[in-house]
């Protein structure tokens, strides 16, 4: 007889799928607590109607007769916190879950009557609808039978407008956003769209009293044959002139409240008017150009809606703002001038923020902590500026030792920025505000590092960045200046034989990791630039379908190679001969990276989501090696989801070749990294329960693949480096389920990575995803006898605010 152990994790996952099946059955037991009259809606049909026209008329089945989603759990978790006795409960209803759809014969025939009027506006004008109910064990299905009839076609389009100029406006444009035409269905969407077109394109050419009930459609349908004719009508106004009358805009007032607390009763304006924009700002804390360079509303120039919508955005994003209020009054010695009045309420101009985190795992746990200060109007321009302090450390958690009594590992950093929204180059750059505000950030910090008896880093860093936005969807940074200084020492003593063990060890560990460690330790400078470019990230927050793009390109030390160059030097880091800046070697290197996504949609907050994540370091010129910051990892909360971050790879690598497990543990984080990281992400992501303690709880599968290798010579592990003809042999792959809980402005998210093959074993035995269900004891407990204090985890939980991708 063969015995099989769970462990707590696999009890765990097993709760999982218990409480699903709790839950499913909670949903699908709801009769149990209605009335012996009452029965729920479990089905709902739309017969006889073309695919798109049916699921547009699904929407118009009153919601509360609707069947609940997926598998019953949004119903399963109502049942569960609003029953009591027996019965719903009629008061003191917990805001979580779906109710169960009940059978409303009032509903059914309002639901009957919208989608019989929807098919009508849809060009079918003698649709008839009948719904038909029919009731099994107290569960209710509802149909809806259409006889929908030929639908009628518009035959002629007539005009009927009086005002030659307006006329002139409309048919020089319509042909940009129309959507009627002769021949087409008769569908009132279409007029409605055109009647907002127009309304937009009067009131972008100076209209400003235009108003959407001037436009107006008389449609004739007792002709023969299904057809329609259809009048478009634009009405002159009903005053002395009896025209539309363009207006332009005269002069205009920016006023700026005294505080964040709003405007008081009585207002002195600023008696000086330069050109045509009177500036008065209340509380003195404001520079005129900052902010009136971001109205786009200009005299002279005709009314146009458009800007004065832009001028809201940017006064928004200036982010100095918490409220914009836009008005007009018209002089009385003026018939043909609107004078806008632009109101400003700052926000607080400084906040302070602390934050904290506790990373930890089996065998290591530590704290982060930072405190940021933000002055969001530091020279009274609407500047940015930021001023954080940074420090942690990490212990290794040994047994019969108190917390944190071997400290490993402690970080420090101190940075500073200035951000300006300008680009701020010396030449003008014409409409650069109109997609969205540009920004120069002068950036600098500090960093400091010490990994007990290893290494120590100093690293300061300098930069400036241009950010701008091309279109809405494409965003651009570019950095061309990015100077990097960096002092490292390598703090391994491998010549004090005093402690022979701890010689052996400290030897062991150089030579198992001499090519990072090498790298830690480097006293080098890096100048150089970097690039990226996005596309659609304004759509990540969106439950829409398309594709996602960042690109960005890191280069480093170019400039300083051809100076040698210039000045008859050639380096040859081969030979130990390195260009030098300030006494130190300069790092010459390519690190292009990518991030490619397709989202797609579906309906009911449905969404499928492919991802790849590339990038490569390539060293040449005057280095031979990455920088050790610039190395990639792979694991973590948003790549391969079943290991921790910096657990896997680089390749085949197994940490069963570092035979001490004090040196084991002393190269945590420097021994699984490389130059090559390729990453790829499946995730179909679904509605759990629309109402769950003030948010959405949503639901994931995922299945996430990839690793980390070595390109570049020198390292003393072979099995690292990347093998076309052995990738199937590196890849890792992982699984599992997440949950993320949304409240609008904040998803907190949680996943549980179930490692399915791990290529740090052989190639017939990296399929561990069968370890976990048979054997998972003795498995676990030989791989700790070769790989201690590592311990295997088949599961790997991942927590985190935002969304993984």
């Amino acid at each position: 007889m063969k015995a099989y152990y769970l462990n707590y994790k696999q009890k765990n996952f097993h709760f999982a799928i218990i409480l699903l099946i709790l839950l499913f059955t909670a949903g699908c037991s709801s009769t149990k607590y209605i009335e012996s009259y009452q029965s729920i809606v479990k089905k709902v049909e739309i017969d006889s109607i073309s695919k798109p026209y049916e699921e547009a008329a699904y929407n118009y089945v009153q919601k509360d007769i609707r069947p609940a989603g997926w598998l019953g759990l949004n119903e399963g978790i109502y049942n569960i916190f609003n029953t009591k006795n027996g019965k719903y409960k009629t008061h003191n209803i917990k805001p979580l879950g779906t109710p169960p759809a009940i059978l409303d014969s009032a509903l059914v025939e309002i639901s009957r009557t919208q989608i019989e009027k929807y098919l009508r506006s849809k060009g079918f004008f003698n649709a008839k609808v009948q719904s038909e109910i029919s009731v099994k064990n107290k569960l209710a299905t509802v149909k809806f039978k259409a006889n929908t009839g030929a639908p009628f076609m518009v035959n002629k389009i007539n005009y009927e407008i009086p005002d030659e100029q307006v006329k002139n406006l409309y048919m020089g444009n319509k042909s940009r956003f129309t959507h009627l035409s002769e021949g087409m269905q008769y569908d009132e969407d279409s007029l409605v769209y055109e009647r907002e077109n127009i309304y937009k394109l009067m009131r972008q050419n100076g209209y400003f009293d235009f108003v959407r009930p001037y436009v107006r459609y008389e449609p004739d349908s007792n002709q023969n044959n299904n057809k329609v004719s259809v009048k478009l009508i634009i009405d002159n106004p009903i005053d002395s002139s009896g025209k539309h009358k363009i207006y332009t805009i005269g002069e205009t007032n920016i006023i700026i409240a005294p505080s964040y607390e709003g405007f008081t009763d009585s207002i002195e304006l600023n008696k000086r008017v330069f050109r045509d924009i009177r500036f008065t700002d209340l509380s003195h804390k404001y520079r005129r150009n900052p902010i009136i360079r971001y109205n786009f509303i200009k005299p002279g120039e005709i009314y146009d809606i458009d800007k004065e919508t832009l001028t809201y955005d940017r006064m928004y994003d200036l982010n100095v703002f918490k409220n914009v209020k836009i008005d007009y009054y018209k002089p009385k010695d003026s018939t043909n001038k609107v004078n806008p009045v632009v109101m400003l309420t700052p926000q607080k101009r400084m906040s302070n923020r602390i934050e904290g985190e506790i990373p930890f795992n089996d065998f290591t746990v530590g704290f982060n902590i930072s405190n940021t200060y933000t002055n969001n109007n530091i020279f009274k321009g609407a500047e940015r500026f930021q001023f954080q302090i940074k420090g942690g450390l990490q212990a290794r958690n040994t047994k019969g030792t108190s917390l944190f009594s071997d400290i490993y590992q402690r970080d420090f950093s101190v940075s500073a920025s200035l951000t300006v929204p300008r680009l701020m180059v010396p030449f003008n750059i014409p409409l650069m505000g109109k997609n969205g505000i540009p920004y120069t950030t002068f950036s600098s910090s500090y960093l400091y590092a010490l990994q007990k008896d290893i290494t120590v880093r100093r690293i300061f860093i300098n930069s400036i960045s241009y950010d701008w936005v091309e279109t809405k969807s494409k965003l651009h940074s570019f950095t061309p200046l990015n100077f990097e200084y960096r002092f490292g020492s390598v703090l391994i003593d491998t010549t004090d034989k005093t402690n022979y063990q701890q010689y052996l060890d400290n030897k062991e560990l150089f030579e198992k990791n001499s090519y990072n460690i090498t790298l830690l330790g480097r006293k080098d400078v890096t100048l150089g630039m970097k690039y990226a470019y996005s596309l659609n990230a304004e759509k990540l927050s969106q439950q829409r379908t398309f594709i996602y793009f960042k690109g960005n390109m890191e280069i480093g030390g170019n400039l300083l190679y051809l100076g040698n160059r210039i000045f008859g030097k050639k380096p040859d880091p081969a030979a130990g001969n390195y260009g030098k800046v300030l006494g130190l070697p300069y790092n010459q290197y390519l690190r292009p990276e990518v991030d490619i996504r397709w989202y797609k949609n579906f309906d009911n907050e449905k969404q499928f989501v492919a991802r790849i994540n590339a990038g490569v370091g390539y060293a040449y010129g005057n280095s031979l090696a990455m920088p050790f910051d610039k190395l990639f990892y792979a694991g973590g909360s948003s790549g391969v989801r079943a290991w921790q971050a910096r657990t896997l790879g680089p390749g085949n690598y197994n940490r069963e070749v570092i035979s001490s497990p004090e040196v084991r543990a002393s190269s945590f984080g420097i021994d699984q990294l490389g130059q090559m990281r390729i990453e790829a992400n499946l995730e179909y992501r679904f509605i759990l329960a629309s109402k769950f303690f003030g948010g959405k709880l949503r639901g994931a599968t995922f299945l996430d693949g990839g690793n980390i290798w070595n390109i570049a010579p020198g390292n003393p592990q072979p099995q690292t480096y990347f093998n076309f003809k052995k990738l199937h042999e590196q890849i890792a792959l992982g699984t599992g389920l997440g949950f993320r809980y949304d409240v609008q402005y904040f998803v907190f998210r949680f996943d549980v990575g179930l490692k399915l093959k791990d290529p740090q074993f052989a190639p017939g035995e990296q399929w561990v995803i069968s370890k976990y269900l048979s054997g998972a004891k003795a498995f676990k407990a030989a791989y700790e006898l070769t790989h201690s204090p590592d311990r295997y985890r088949f599961l790997q939980y991942n927590f985190g605010i935002g969304m993984p991708f």
